[in-house]
């Protein structure tokens, strides 16, 4: 078992204890990748993680044993073949953790399948049931020094990316091309892409804008979403550019304000503070100058193992911050037919305040068109 492995499961019994759980449910998702390192085959056949305070095992198909064994060979697997189905696995799991009475406090994955979470619920005599929010979900929010480091150096390399992206750009490329430019760069860097958005001119005034053929000519907006994964961590970074020698008058300062509203959020992060405070403080600032309804997102989300994860800094979610979350901050204005600017960068919370995980400046660049 490795020493994340012991580690984390050692913190949710820790945290089962404190909340009353007598038994945690994960499916084949990034919480059990997380959790035990195991990342198995999904399909429609039953696996699940399930730990109690003292003991562990893995519903498996035999189909995905093997393989699954490889990732993770220290927690005994419960089999089931097509041929027999998964009900007697199942029963001998339950039966060897000895969790079978009534009222059992069981959390569920809420990434889980829901005919998974219905068959193992149907086990129990009225079970009460949450999701993991204060458990793993909770665990996994507050990250610690290694999760730090990787996500750290894995922005670093969406730096790089960024700067070649942006050095490249030339009247005539699509958005497909800045993309490949992107990817390529990740995958030469021992990473690969999680997610890429390059939207030329109003094509940026779409926060989850499709990437695709549109052609890059001068005096166009230029807005870059993107990210990596690295040594099994994302990073996630927007930046914007007009590509021409005559900036939209708009265009500069809808810049000025997304970068005032970014600032204003980052003041107010510390530990304690409510999410929605931090959504409030950068939307305060878009709201005063006139465009508060041309900011339709959230202000920020969570990152770790997935791209998207709590804590969301959205108005309605009033969860306190924690020393080592780690979240974006990403403000952003979008006016249709025109352009959009949107600046993201990931913040870790540490003992001693926030700190940036990017490198890269935020500047809004002005390109002079090349050929």
């Amino acid at each position: 078992m490795s020493d994340n492995t012991v580690n984390r499961l050692a913190r949710l019994r820790q945290r089962m204890s404190e909340t009353g759980t007598d038994l945690v449910a994960v499916g084949p998702s990034s919480h059990m990748q997380w959790l035990l390192g195991l990342n198995p085959h999904g399909d429609e056949r039953p696996v699940m993680a399930l730990v109690t305070i003292d003991n562990a095992g893995v519903l498996m198909p035999k189909l995905n044993a093997e393989a699954a064994r490889a990732q993770c060979g220290s927690i005994p697997f419960y089999e089931w073949s097509d041929a027999d189905g998964p009900q007697v696995a199942l029963t001998t799991l339950l039966n060897k953790l000895d969790i079978n009475r009534p009222g059992l406090n069981v959390v569920i994955d809420e990434m889980m399948r829901a005919d998974f979470a219905f068959f193992l619920l149907d086990q129990f005599e009225t079970p009460i049931h949450r999701f993991t929010q204060d458990t793993v979900g909770r665990l996994r929010a507050e990250k610690d020094a290694e999760e730090h480091r990787l996500l750290r150096e894995c922005a670093r390399l969406n730096d790089s990316a960024f700067e070649l992206a942006f050095a490249s750009l030339r009247t005539g490329m699509s958005e497909n091309d800045v993309k490949s430019i992107l990817v390529d760069h990740y995958h030469n860097h021992g990473a690969e892409s999680a997610f890429c958005i390059v939207g030329f001119g109003a094509n940026s005034a779409f926060p989850h804008h499709h990437t695709g053929t549109d052609v890059l000519h001068p005096e166009m907006a230029v807005l870059i979403d993107s990210g990596c994964r690295l040594n099994g961590y994302p990073s996630d970074m927007t930046r914007c550019a007009w590509y021409g020698d005559m900036p939209d008058p708009r265009f500069t300062k809808t810049a000025d304000i997304i970068e005032t509203a970014l600032q204003t959020a980052l003041k107010v992060v510390e530990p304690g503070r409510a999410c929605s405070e931090i959504d409030e403080a950068a939307r305060s600032v878009i709201a005063a100058s006139g465009y508060g309804a041309a900011f339709p997102h959230r202000t920020g989300h969570g990152l770790g193992v997935d791209v998207h994860e709590p804590p969301y800094i959205t108005a309605s979610n009033n969860q306190p911050l924690a020393i080592g979350n780690v979240f974006s901050i990403e403000p952003g204005i979008y006016l249709t037919d025109s352009f959009g600017i949107r600046l993201e960068d990931i913040v870790y919370l540490g003992p001693s305040g926030p700190e940036i995980l990017s490198d890269l400046s935020r500047g809004v660049l002005q390109i002079t068109p090349r050929y």
